[in-house]
C-alpha cells in the first residue's frame, strides 16, 4: 500500500532478511528491536526505510522515523496504522513508552501521559480506558476497608509463600488497612488466576486485608518490562517509571501512605524496583518499609526456592516454606499441568 510517495510493508516476522532491516534501522536510534512483538510495519521511499513501528498487546513500541523525513507526518500515519490493526484485533487502549524528549510528538496524536522518569523514559496512554479508571475501579472494591492508615504491597507469588505472608501480616498489623496487588502480567510460570487465587486463600484470616490485580499499571509489560528481561538501563528506567507512576497517580488516588516490600538479597531486578521505590517515594509523602527475609533451618524463604525443591520433588521442605493452602494447591490434580511446568522450566521467573 503507498501513502503519499511512501510504500507501506507489513514486515514478516519469521523472515531473518526483513527482521534485520528493522534492527539495523532501530540501532540508529538507539533503540533495540524485541521479539515480543505482534505485529510490525515500515514506510519505504525509493526501496529505503524512512520509518517503523511495532505493538505487542496493548503496547506500541519502536516507533523511529528518519531524520530526512522528519515533519512529514509519518509518526501519525505509523501510530494510526498500528492502532488500526490493533483495533482489528480487538484491542481499544494503547500505550506509548518513549523517552521523555519524544513525548510531546505522541500528546500531540492525542495520547495522555501516565507518568515519566527522567531523563529515562515516558509512558503515555490513549483509547478505551485509562489510569483514572483503574484507580477508581480499585477504590470502589475497598470501599468497605478501614479508613486510617492504608499500606500497599505490589507482590508476584510464584507462588504464595510463607515469606509474602510475613511481610503482608506486618503490613496488616500496623495500619489499618491494607492492598494487595498482585502482578496480572503473564510472565510467570503460575498463571495469574492461579497465583491470585492463592494469596486470597492464604490471607483469607485477615479482615482489613483487600486483594486486587495488579493490572495494567503495576509491573506490567506498560510499565515494567525490564521485570521479565535484562539490562542495566532498562531495569533503571523502568523501576523508576513504575515507582513514579505508582507515587504519583495510584497512592494518592487510593490513600496510600506506604508501600511494604521484603529485603531482596538475590534478584539484580527486584533489587533495583525496591531501591526506586525507597528513593521516589518518600518525594511524596510515602514510607518504605523493608522488612528481612525470614528463614527457615537458616535459609531464606523465596519462591525460587519453592520452584527448585519442586523441581526435586521434595515436598516435605515445600510444606515448611508455603502456607497450608498453597501446599493444598501444589500436591493436587489441578496444579499437575504446572508443577510439570515448573520441573521443565529454565527461566527465572
Amino acid at each position: 500500500m503507498n501513502w503519499g510517495d511512501f510504500e507501506e510493508r507489513v514486515i514478516d516476522l519469521k523472515n531473518e532478511k526483513q527482521v534485520t532491516i528493522i534492527k539495523q534501522f532501530l540501532a540508529r536510534f538507539d533503540l533495540s528491536f524485541s521479539a515480543q512483538v505482534d505485529y510490525t510495519i515500515a514506510l519505504y521511499k525509493e526501496g529505503k526505510i524512512a520509518g517503523t513501528g511495532s505493538f505487542c498487546g496493548e503496547v506500541l513500541r519502536n516507533i523511529a522515523i528518519d531524520d530526512a523525513f522528519q515533519g512529514e507526518g509519518l509518526t501519525a500515519t505509523i501510530v494510526t496504522k498500528l492502532i488500526t490493526e490493533a483495533s482489528r484485533r480487538g484491542i481499544f487502549h494503547y500505550f506509548i513508552f518513549t523517552k521523555p524528549d519524544k513525548a510531546y510528538l505522541f500528546s500531540a496524536l492525542g495520547f495522555n501521559e501516565v507518568g515519566r522518569a527522567e531523563p529515562y523514559a515516558v509512558l503515555l496512554e490513549s483509547g478505551i480506558g485509562s489510569i483514572g479508571s483503574y484507580c477508581r475501579e480499585i477504590a470502589n472494591n475497598i470501599v468497605e476497608m478501614p479508613e486510617g492508615k492504608r499500606a500497599a504491597l505490589v507482590v508476584n507469588c510464584n507462588p504464595f509463600t510463607l515469606g509474602h505472608k510475613a511481610v503482608i501480616t506486618k503490613a496488616a498489623a500496623e495500619n489499618d488497612s491494607v492492598i494487595v496487588m498482585v502482578v496480572s502480567e503473564e510472565g510467570s510460570v503460575f498463571p495469574f488466576d492461579v497465583r491470585f487465587r492463592l494469596v486470597k486463600e492464604g490471607l483469607a484470616e485477615f479482615n482489613n486485608i483487600a486483594v486486587v490485580p495488579g493490572g495494567k499499571y503495576v509491573v506490567s509489560s506498560a510499565t515494567f518490562p525490564g521485570y521479565f528481561t535484562r539490562g542495566n538501563e532498562t531495569v533503571t528506567a523502568q523501576t523508576r517509571l513504575d515507582a513514579e507512576i505508582f507515587a504519583s497517580r495510584i497512592a494518592p488516588e487510593l490513600k496510600i501512605s506506604s508501600r511494604y516490600v521484603g529485603d531482596e538479597p538475590y534478584c539484580l531486578v527486584t533489587r533495583a524496583y525496591n531501591e526506586a521505590l525507597t528513593d521516589i517515594l518518600p518525594q511524596r509523602g510515602i514510607s518504605v518499609k523493608i522488612m528481612d527475609r525470614i528463614t527457615v533451618n537458616g535459609e531464606v524463604i523465596s519462591a525460587s526456592r519453592v520452584r527448585a525443591l519442586i523441581k526435586d520433588e521434595k515436598w516435605a521442605e515445600i510444606s515448611s516454606l508455603v502456607p497450608d493452602t498453597t501446599y493444598k494447591y501444589l500436591i493436587s490434580a489441578e496444579a499437575k499441568p504446572i508443577i510439570d511446568k515448573v520441573i521443565h522450566n529454565k527461566s527465572r521467573h
